[in-house]
């Protein structure tokens, strides 16, 4: 029936949703595909899904695509798999593959290809449990290019565009399946500094920022009072590698991320019953689902109904470590921290890498501290890359 049909997509969207709701009284900023957002390699994952300002690496196309200027190697692939909300499923997964390869010794390109798939879901048109189900296989996806550029030795730039396609709407008599997509656009820059002499180390810091998934809302019938933003976000880091000797090194870095989306308004009319006025709310809606992308960017640093300490909780930050030994074998750690009233996401993470010839693997693992249970508690996440191609030399 019609009914069972909403109910499987609603669930869907449920499963897709990074954005836990913490408390009755928060304000949690929601968007379409958050699966954007999914830290999709182990190596970030196992340093609390960071990456905008680490070692450049294959994985660099969903942090920060400048990176790739920096690298050491011709060309690099790389194959991701994470299981999602495996406490309740064991066939919605998230998957990548990258590419890129570093044209001279000043620029670079790259390519990625990230698919979420929701498993199977069975639709019954009557409550009959002999009846035969029809399954559907809603998934979303995403197509990303970037190009970087050294503008000087120690300074990179990059940019990104990105084709964004969601398919869970699910057809009934009176509407059909087509899929809603859009396009989204990247700006990042990276620093990377030469390898300076302390006392009983040598050192490197490094830096960088991206604007990611900056583009036109995406809607699945046109109106725009069911138009949902991009996750466009803001994420800075920065971070220092203490090299001791040419066996042991660690790198300590730190991450803050804002969604450059608005901030849901507040309805504070209430009828004669104490509920919230529906009229007031709907016209609420309205202004805010009709609010361009472009608009939203500007208006998410000063929209905030308690004003700039609200804006502050909108941040998320994340602090992580990476340990290498010999450059074969990697241990890593990270917490992130989201405000209570902006989801409270709040977990630590492990990691580990092996490096042999051209081939290195990676695992992360998550442990949520937050009441708000985390669709990737208890999960192992796994990545392979096999980098090849002419060396370059680190300056």
């Amino acid at each position: 029936m019609k009914k069972m049909r909403k109910i499987a997509l609603l669930l869907a969207v449920l499963a897709v949703s990074q954005y836990a709701k913490a408390q009755e009284d928060n304000r949690v900023i929601t968007t379409g595909v958050p699966f954007l957002l999914i830290a999709a390699d182990a190596r970030s994952a196992g340093m609390a899904d960071m990456g905008v300002a680490t070692s450049t690496d294959a994985f660099s196309q969903q942090y920060n695509p400048a990176k790739y200027a920096f690298s050491l190697d011709k060309q690099g692939f790389s194959v991701s798999y994470t299981p999602y909300l495996t406490s309740i499923a064991n066939d919605i997964s998230l998957g990548q593959l990258t590419y890129y390869n570093k044209i001279n010794e000043r620029s670079a390109f790259a390519g990625s290809f990230r698919f979420f798939g929701l498993g199977d879901i069975e639709l019954r048109e009557t409550g009959d449990p002999n009846e035969i189900p029809r399954t559907v296989n809603p998934n979303e996806l995403a197509l990303d290019g970037s190009y970087s550029l050294k503008l000087s030795e120690r300074f990179s730039m990059a940019v990104g565009g990105r084709y964004i396609r969601s398919n869970l709407k699910i057809a009934d008599a009176s509407t059909d399946a087509s899929s809603a997509s859009t396009f989204a656009v990247d700006i990042a820059g990276y620093y990377q500094s030469e390898e300076v002499a302390y006392d009983d180390f040598n050192g490197r810091w490094r830096a960088g920022f991206n604007f990611q998934n900056m583009g036109p809302k995406i809607s699945y019938d046109n109106d725009d009072l069911n138009d949902n933003f991009l996750p466009a976000n803001m994420r800075l880091g920065g971070g220092f590698d203490f090299i001791f000797d040419e066996y042991n090194k660690v790198s300590v870095s730190a991450e803050v991320t804002k969604l450059l989306v608005p901030t849901p308004q507040e309805v504070k009319d209430f009828d004669d019953d104490g509920d919230i006025d529906s009229s007031d709310y709907a016209e609420a809606n309205s202004r805010y689902r009709k609010t361009s992308w472009v608009s939203g960017i500007f208006k998410s640093f000063n929209d905030a109904p308690d004003g700039f300490s609200e804006e502050l909780k909108e941040f998320t930050w994340a602090l992580g470590a990476e340990y290498w030994y010999q450059d074969s074998f990697a241990l890593r750690m990270g917490y992130f921290n989201e405000n209570e009233l902006k989801g409270a996401r709040k977990y630590f993470t492990l990691g580990a890498g092996f490096k042999y010839n051209i081939v290195k693997i990676d695992v992360s693992y998550l442990f949520s501290t937050s009441t708000v249970k985390n669709p990737l508690e208890n999960t192992l996440r796994f990545s392979l890359t096999f980098n090849f191609g002419d060396k370059y030399d680190e300056l």
